[in-house]
């Protein structure tokens, strides 16, 4: 493991990790798969070792670590083979929860991201909607000030966690006139009267609760804005890096993961006489797939290390996840073909690994538009800032 990143804390962190996901995790997680549904119980139990806390606040029952604790809890969660459960554990932890602590009131962080740390509340992050994709700023879901509440009407769709959660982090417009400088942020309990949700049913991810969310004039109170009104966008923004860079690990974590397991099946593997990893066709490709993962892998490292210092990394997390997504499914499409026709069957991994591969360019913000993102950057000398 690279030193200039890992101490032997790192370390240690990660064999506890890994034994935890053995013994707790990787015995439920074909059922998981097969119902679409995770367990109550073990979002307590990583509540109850920290996983939740990592990186946020002593105040409120985390442990503040540097991020790579991070990348090490993002790349265990890649090698159990459930790309669906790993999101719906991330999901709340870096999408709903980085809201929370970056936006939320004192008393906001008591009510819901404490008890997010724990494993007592689970959280979603609600922004795609079902016309808009990763058009952020065409968002149509509306919150219309009256006296001290908002009226919330609208939907949202493809949200992670969006059918089980205890509370819901919402982008909605309280300007619509104003664009995308009208948007603000919002957390709402579940059970608020108006908020519906239907599961949605989808090729990979299928541990994962992925729903379709409506609004029905759903009444919230003032106090349940997040940071300032208007403000709703530029949040959403400055997240995305962290939300892209986890992409790229995952990406590069998978991939490795997809890797090991190929060169194990071809070391057994047998045809004409050898073994296939003896097939120059076959060990030129593994190489090829190696270099790639690694060079991916030490991208992603290198801009975790400065996103850890401080620094805005737009350009580079969405290049990480641009390229990184793109790396990951052409090292697991080939590593299903060293399998040959067992690659193609359920009760190997490469199956499933090949389904929750795919979301890696669609999901985030697709390839397409993260494409334009570094062409602005590159190109036309577009600076993005930090909102806070």
């Amino acid at each position: 493991m690279n030193s200039m990143y890992f101490t032997e804390e790192h370390q240690l962190f990660r064999q506890s990790l890994q034994d935890f996901l053995k013994k707790e995790v990787v015995p439920h997680i074909d059922k998981w798969e097969k119902t679409g549904t995770i367990e109550r119980f073990i979002w307590k139990k990583f509540g109850d070792m920290g996983f939740f806390g990592i990186n946020y606040p002593e105040a409120y029952g985390g442990m503040d670590l540097d991020l790579f604790y991070t990348v090490i809890f993002l790349e265990e969660l890649q090698k159990i083979n459930s790309g669906g459960f790993a999101a719906a554990m991330w999901a709340h932890a870096y999408l709903a929860m980085t809201h929370l602590n970056k936006e939320g009131s004192h008393e906001i962080k008591e009510k819901y991201l404490a008890p997010s740390i724990t494993g007592d509340k689970i959280g979603c992050l609600c922004i795609t909607e079902p016309f808009g994709g990763s058009d952020v700023a065409g968002m149509r879901t509306t919150a219309e000030k009256k006296g001290d509440t908002y009226v919330v009407n609208g939907s949202k769709t493809f949200i992670t966690n969006g059918i089980y959660s205890d509370y819901l982090v919402v982008a909605a417009k309280t300007d619509p006139e104003a664009g995308h400088n009208g948007m603000s942020i919002f957390v709402m309990d579940r059970d608020t009267p108006g908020i519906s949700a239907t599961k949605l049913d989808k090729l990979g991810w299928r541990a994962s609760d992925t729903g379709e969310i409506a609004f029905d004039n759903v009444i919230v109170p003032a106090n349940q804005l997040m940071g300032e009104e208007g403000k709703g966008f530029p949040y959403i923004m400055q997240h995305f890096a962290l939300e892209r860079l986890i992409m790229g690990i995952n990406s590069h974590a998978r991939a490795e993961f997809a890797l090991e397991y190929a060169v194990q099946y071809m070391s057994e593997r047998t045809a004409f006489g050898k073994t296939i990893d003896k097939f120059q066709a076959l060990r030129h490709k593994v190489a090829d797939f190696y270099t790639d993962m690694e060079i991916c892998k030490e991208f992603n490292y290198s801009v975790a290390y400065r996103l850890n210092r401080g620094e805005y990394m737009v350009k580079e997390a969405t290049m990480s996840k641009l390229h990184s997504t793109k790396m990951a499914d052409e090292v697991i499409y080939g590593c299903l073909q060293f399998l040959g026709g067992y690659g193609y069957m359920e009760d190997y991994p490469m199956a499933r690994l090949l389904r929750d591969s795919r979301l890696g360019p669609i999901g985030g913000g697709t390839s397409e538009i993260l494409r334009e993102i570094i062409a602005k950057m590159v190109i036309d000398k577009k600076d993005y800032k930090p909102a806070t």
